[in-house]
């Protein structure tokens, strides 16, 4: 029997499981940062699913300004974990130098990826059920209405037609064009 029988399967629950985690991590980085309402019934979601590793985080690492360290080093500490497990259980060695650009730019890639699904949600929302509010909506307009706003300062009015998703999803995918291709490369060369 081949060896990736069972370690393919082993791969995709561990990734998913971890993947999951700090994907919520991060929306609640961003969510305070960006002050999605706090009652929001998802945000709450959030905050009580990563409440116990951030309230021990918090007694160590102080936030800086409105940035909440502590979330940023849960969310990196578990995509280093994610990563040296996947590549163990691949058989491949990695420098820790070079594990610690690989997920910098994993968790780029996911910030970039999560404001694309957010932009692009909302313009999809705003066409199907304009009026219609749920909490969903509330969240996905405080995610992406500092982006569209900087769009719409530089645009003109187009008679109506709001451009300024498509816009900022172009730049975002020329964000992700322009980031992540150096990172890449200095992951493979450095350690």
């Amino acid at each position: 029997m081949d060896n990736s029988y069972i370690t393919n399967p082993l791969i995709f629950i561990i990734d998913t499981l971890f993947s999951l985690y700090i994907l919520a991590v991060m929306l609640r980085f961003l969510f305070q940062w960006m002050h999605v309402d706090f009652y929001n019934p998802i945000s709450q979601f959030l905050v009580k699913v990563t409440h116990p590793p951030l309230k021990l985080l918090r007694r160590v690492i102080p936030a800086i300004g409105k940035i909440d360290t502590s979330s940023i080093v849960l969310a990196l500490g578990l995509q280093i974990s994610l990563s040296l497990i996947l590549f163990s259980l691949l058989g491949k060695d990695i420098a820790l130098a070079s594990l610690l650009v690989f997920s910098v730019k994993e968790l780029i890639n996911l910030t970039l990826n999560i404001f694309v699904f957010a932009v692009f949600a909302r313009a999809m929302l705003s066409w199907f059920s304009p009026s219609h509010y749920n909490p969903a909506t509330s969240i996905l307009n405080t995610l992406t209405e500092p982006l569209l706003n900087m769009c719409r300062k530089i645009i003109p009015d187009m008679g109506g037609i709001d451009f300024s998703p498509l816009i900022v999803l172009l730049a975002l995918q020329l964000a992700k064009m322009m980031i992540l291709p150096p990172l890449v490369y200095l992951s493979s060369i450095v350690g």
